[in-house]
């Protein structure tokens, strides 16, 4: 078993000016002694990095704690070298004036060098745990460091990425993210971690977290985290991933909404996950041909459990940390308190009002005809006509924009309002949404009396560009397990109805199950298993079919990309 590392992060941007703070050396330090482990034996020792750039956010410094994997060693494989940029830390830490700290274990937990990421006693002030957090402390309480106790994070690689779940868990006061590198949840066992034990579900790994946090739970509710496996990981359990990322939405609390996935360079892709609120609490990143390692990306190590040839994380996650921070104070987008649209004939007036520094106003009218007007004024208030509407009903949004941040408000909505005299025509009736697949949704709806042709509108926004002459339309481009309001309305070439009661539509998930039965022979070849020692493992699950031979017949159901089950489909 190789556990890797536990590490941490965070940043910024403001246009506030702050006092300059103490530029460091911009190197890495010599070797240090911290705190003593009284549970594991030695002192706790390494290396940490002070970068000589200002940080970005706030004026005071990100916290980045490195935890290297088991056999090895902050100086062999995190720091960087005179031939590797080890974990690749340096790059990031300097573009966001983070300071990076790189301890190596003390002990020799699980007679390889780990993190004790098992460990059925987790407490704040002795072993593993107790030792780290010490380490935040005194760099945190030490002036001329400038921490900001708002910016600090942990991440780590397999036994690392266990340890960062455990401390996410335990100190979620201190931690305000954390990234989790092929790490195996609270509550399992060392001997555990090439597979999920049977009945071990997220809500497990949640409650065990939870019970870790104590009196400390509070705090999840500003805590973000990102969890990043290799698709070609046949050490730790792939399904650990995924099972991780749920387990701390359970404990951040409320619903969720799965995001469209994005491409992230060399080789990932990133699912993620926003709160009620509309804030972005985690995301899942899968690299593919990747194994069981740490994705450092170009410059950084590539050997002993360090991949320099997919996804760059550190860069990822510091963005990932930087942009969505729930606790750091930051500049604020402007605000729109009020917007209305009054109308006068043919001509529709659009006037709004807000706070904060507004470069420009935004104007969009969907109808009959269409405005998209970003340059509609500037500062507290504005107030704009446009001629010449075609008749019929509309609807519409205004933004406000600071253009010194690149910040814009939440739209401020325009209720559907009038332009001319009503239409004869009326609303379509019986919209109805019929096949759905990942990325689209079918629908149809009944012929209205007079009209030539029919808008779409998804989530209260227009989707065709010409009016449809059929009474159906399939809607596609859309991300997978996600429910969009839909409602129709009615044109005769002059005029719009109003819009037809909402349905809603939901897409279904984008991985369709397949099973494939053949010998285990069979499946080795095709890359649905693979030989650990004479007997044929499924990959991703690593459940073990038997002798690797012609003679061994197995079903493997293929659930997600790259990853078998024995059985048939669910």
């Amino acid at each position: 078993m190789r556990h890797i590392i536990s590490l941490a992060l965070l940043a910024g941007a403001s246009c506030t000016a702050h006092a300059q703070v103490t530029a460091g050396p911009g190197t890495w330090s010599g070797n240090q002694t911290w705190a003593a482990d009284t549970v594991n034996g030695g002192n706790l020792t390494g290396y940490y990095y002070w970068p000589a750039t200002q940080p970005a956010l706030n004026g005071k410094r990100a916290l980045v704690l490195v935890l290297h994997g088991c056999a090895q060693t902050a100086a062999g494989d995190v720091v960087d070298s005179g031939s590797d940029g080890g974990f690749n830390w340096k790059k990031a830490a300097d573009q966001y004036g983070a300071i990076i700290l790189a301890p190596n274990a003390t002990g020799n937990v699980y007679s390889n060098h780990c993190w004790d990421y098992a460990s059925t006693s987790h407490n704040r002030t002795s072993g593993h745990d107790g030792v780290l957090l010490d380490l935040i402390k005194r760099f945190a309480a030490n002036a001329q460091y400038a921490i900001d106790p708002n910016q600090v994070y942990v991440a780590g690689l397999s036994s690392g990425g266990g340890e960062t779940m455990a401390l996410g868990c335990l100190a979620p006061d201190v931690f305000a993210g954390v990234g989790i590198n092929a790490g195996p949840p609270p509550g399992t066992t060392t001997a555990q971690i090439s597979y999920v034990p049977s009945g071990y579900t997220a809500a497990n790994a949640a409650n065990s977290c939870k019970a870790l946090a104590g009196s400390s739970s509070p705090s999840f509710a500003t805590q973000i985290a990102s969890v990043v496996w290799g698709a070609s990981d046949y050490t730790v359990s792939q399904q650990y991933g995924p099972m991780d990322a749920q387990a701390m939405r359970l404990v951040y609390g409320g619903t969720f909404t799965k995001g469209q996935s994005t491409t992230v360079a060399t080789g990932g892709t990133s699912v993620p996950y926003t709160d009620a609120n509309g804030k972005l609490r985690t995301t899942e990143v899968t690299v593919s041909g990747m194994g069981h390692a740490w994705p450092a990306g170009s410059g950084g190590q590539n050997t002993n459990f360090v991949d320099a040839t997919h996804v760059n994380y550190p860069a990822f996650v510091m963005d990932f940390w930087f942009r969505n921070n729930l606790r750091a104070a930051r500049v604020a987008p402007p605000v729109v308190d009020s917007c209305n649209a009054s109308v006068s004939g043919t001509t529709v007036t659009v006037s709004g009002s807000g706070t904060g520094n507004i470069s420009s106003w935004r104007v969009v009218l969907n109808g009959p005809g269409t405005v998209n007007d970003t340059a509609a004024g500037s500062g507290a208030s504005f107030a704009k006509s446009y001629t010449n509407l075609a008749n019929g009903y509309y609807t519409g949004s205004v933004t406000a924009t600071d253009s010194g941040t690149g910040l814009t408000s939440s739209a401020c909505s325009i209720a559907q309002f009038l332009v001319g005299t009503p239409p004869a025509l009326q609303p379509p009736a019986g919209l109805a949404v019929g096949t759905t697949t990942s990325n689209s949704v079918t629908l149809s709806w009944n012929a209205a009396g007079g009209a030539t042709g029919y808008h779409v509108y998804r989530n209260g926004s227009r989707v065709n560009a010409s009016p449809l002459t059929a009474t159906s339309y399939t809607d596609g481009g859309l991300a997978a397990s996600t429910t969009y309001s839909y409602q129709v309305s009615a044109t005769n070439g002059s005029s719009e109805s109003a819009l037809s009661a909402a349905v809603a539509g939901t897409t279904s998930s984008s991985w369709t199950c397949s099973a494939t039965t053949s010998s285990n022979y069979a499946h080795v070849q095709a890359g649905r298993a693979h030989d650990s020692g004479g007997y044929a493992l499924a990959n991703g699950s690593n459940q073990n079919m038997g002798l690797d031979n012609t003679f061994y017949t197995s079903t493997l159901a293929q659930t997600a990309p790259g990853y078998y089950v024995i059985g048939n489909c669910p």
